[in-house]
C-alpha cells in the first residue's frame, strides 16, 4: 500500500444547474497546485440535494460522466462523487469512481433520506462495493448511509484481511445535525480499524437548507487529520499504508469482531 493524498471539495453547489456546477469544479481542479491521487466531490454534486428527478437526472455515460472521465485523464487521478442518474424506469443517487484510464465504477446509495422523502423519488441501492487505488481497498459510502454501522462494517477473514483499508462518504448533511456528522465519521474509523473521509457540502440549497461542511479525515484511532472547518475549500489530506498496518498488527481487535452475513 502506497501512501495516497486525497482533495476534498466542500463547496457550495449552484440549485439543479449542471452546466454551472461542473464548470465551476473544472476550474477549482485546474487551480489545484499540488496532485492528488483522488478527487472527492460532494454528494449530487450537479445539482445540489433535489427530489426533482426527472428534470435532473441523466443517463450513464452523458454529459456528468463524460466531464469525470476528461478530469480523471488530465489530473491522472481518480474523480469520484454521486449524481442523480436515469437506469432503465428507475432513478439512483450513484456514486461514480472514475479512473484515469476511462473506466467507470459505480454504488448506489443504501440507505435513502426519508425524512427528505428521498425514498419516494429514488431507488435503493443493494449492494456493497470495493474499490482499489494504489494497493488500498476502498469501500464508497453517500450521505445517511453513515448513520448505519452494519452496511459500513469492516469483517476480517481467519487470515486477518480485511474488507476495506478507507471508508469515505460523500454528503449533503444538514448543518442542525452537523454534530452527529462529526461523531459519526471518528466512530466509523475507530469501529473498523481504518480511515475514514467525509466530504460535505457548504452554502444554502434551493428549499432553504443549510450546510457548514465539516469535511475531514480520520485514522483507525479517531485522531483528525484534516478539517475543512465551515468555509469553501479544498482539505488535503495524505493517508499513510503502513501506519494502518502496524496498527492493526499491535491492535487486532478484528480478532474479535463479530462476523453476520448482510441480507
Amino acid at each position: 500500500m502506497e501512501n495516497i493524498t486525497l482533495a476534498l471539495f466542500q463547496t457550495e453547489l449552484h440549485w439543479e444547474d449542471s452546466a454551472a456546477n461542473l464548470a465551476m469544479f473544472e476550474e477549482k481542479i485546474w487551480r489545484m497546485e499540488d496532485k492528488a491521487d483522488l478527487l472527492v466531490l460532494p454528494e449530487m454534486f450537479t445539482t445540489g440535494f433535489t427530489m426533482n428527478t426527472a428534470s435532473q437526472a441523466e443517463p450513464m455515460n452523458l454529459h456528468s460522466t463524460r466531464w469525470m472521465q476528461q478530469m480523471a485523464g488530465q489530473m491522472s487521478a481518480v474523480v469520484t462523487g454521486s449524481i442523480i442518474i436515469k437506469d432503465g424506469k428507475d432513478f439512483y443517487n450513484r456514486l461514480l469512481w472514475v479512473e484515469p484510464g476511462g473506466k467507470v465504477s459505480c454504488y448506489d446509495k443504501r440507505h435513502l433520506f426519508r425524512m427528505a422523502d428521498e425514498d419516494d423519488f429514488y431507488s435503493m441501492g443493494t449492494k456493497n462495493e470495493f474499490f482499489s487505488l494504489k494497493g488500498w481497498k476502498i469501500r464508497p459510502q453517500v450521505c445517511y448511509d453513515l448513520r448505519f454501522p452494519v452496511w459500513s462494517r469492516n469483517q476480517a477473514s481467519k487470515e486477518g484481511v480485511m474488507d476495506y483499508d478507507l471508508i469515505f462518504y460523500v454528503a449533503s448533511w444538514p448543518a442542525p445535525r452537523v454534530q452527529a456528522w462529526d461523531i459519526l465519521l471518528q466512530a466509523r474509523a475507530v469501529e473498523n480499524l481504518s480511515y475514514c473521509v467525509g466530504v460535505n457540502r457548504v452554502g444554502q440549497d434551493g428549499n432553504g437548507v443549510n450546510y457548514c461542511g465539516h469535511s475531514a479525515a480520520y485514522d483507525f484511532k479517531g485522531n483528525c487529520l484534516a478539517s475543512g472547518g465551515e468555509k469553501e475549500g479544498i482539505v488535503r489530506v495524505t493517508l499513510e499504508g503502513d501506519a494502518l498496518i502496524e496498527y492493526r498488527k499491535k491492535f487486532p481487535a478484528w480478532k474479535d469482531s463479530d462476523t453476520f452475513i448482510l441480507k
